[in-house]
């Protein structure tokens, strides 16, 4: 396929999608972009706490070889990655139940798609550290205990990255509600 052919393409299905949003029930288009906002939420929150899990339970693995008296101890950052995934799902679920077949309009699509995003990539930042504190963090306390609460202490630093992303992501999906009628569209009433 030559790039004639390609830029053809590319416009037709723009022609498509253009011609799609001026429905006259509402924005058409809208709902997908709440609906990648829920995706996006829950996916990079789970990406973050499965990274998280899976990088501290090596720490954890390599630890316990020596100090296997430790091991349950050590699980703490394993939890609070799990609770990254929780954040996400918390999100994902008020946007997916916010999101309606006729009167959704674009500014609730962006609003929900702005919070999936903040929601789920404060929660992959948070738990990339989580798992590189907890995998350092689980070796250092096996060979010196009283780096316990520092290791804690940062650790819960880490997850407050994860509760800011919530936070405004539960803001910013709270602002998508009843707003945005007619602003975005003339067809909306």
């Amino acid at each position: 396929m030559n790039t004639n052919t390609r830029v053809a393409l590319l416009l037709a299905c723009l022609a498509a999608c253009v011609t799609g949003v001026q429905a006259a029930d509402g924005d058409a288009i809208a709902p997908f972009f709440g609906f990648m906002g829920a995706m996006a939420s829950i996916v990079f929150s789970c990406f973050g706490a499965a990274y998280g899990t899976a990088k501290s339970g090596v720490g954890i693995a390599s630890m316990g070889v020596m100090r296997p008296e430790l091991v349950m101890k050590s699980i703490v950052p394993v939890v609070m990655a799990g609770v990254l995934g929780i954040y996400g799902l918390i999100v994902s679920v008020i946007i997916a139940t916010n999101i309606h077949p006729t009167g959704y309009t674009l500014f609730q699509g962006y609003a929900h798609l702005g919070s999936g995003l903040t929601t789920g990539l404060a929660g992959l930042a948070a738990g990339m550290a989580i798992g590189i504190i907890g995998d350092a963090g689980v070796r250092a306390n096996a060979q010196q205990p009283r780096l316990f609460v520092g290791m804690i202490l940062i650790l819960i630093f880490a997850e407050a990255l994860g509760l800011y992303g919530l936070i405004v992501g539960l803001v910013v999906a709270s602002t998508a509600e009843g707003k945005g009628k007619g602003l975005c569209s003339p067809y909306n009433e």
